[in-house]
């Protein structure tokens, strides 16, 4: 058999990117972070999560076109 993926809760991953709980639920219910929920709590993938994270460090180092 596989191995289940690893899922973090919405305080997991606020701590991890240093962000309220209430934030990272609030991204969810937006859409604005792929999550579901499950068992009434909001989670997400660690696939996902790091995807996240790849995209936001990617951003952040993008510098104006002026430069």
């Amino acid at each position: 058999m596989g191995r289940f993926p690893e899922i973090f809760s919405a305080e997991e991953v606020a701590k991890q990117f240093k962000l309220h709980p209430h934030t990272v639920r609030r991204l969810a219910r937006q859409k604005k972070i792929p999550a579901f929920k499950f068992g009434g709590q909001w989670r997400i993938r660690e696939e996902d999560l790091n995807e996240l994270s790849r995209s936001f460090l990617h951003r952040r180092t993008e510098y104006p076109k002026s430069y």
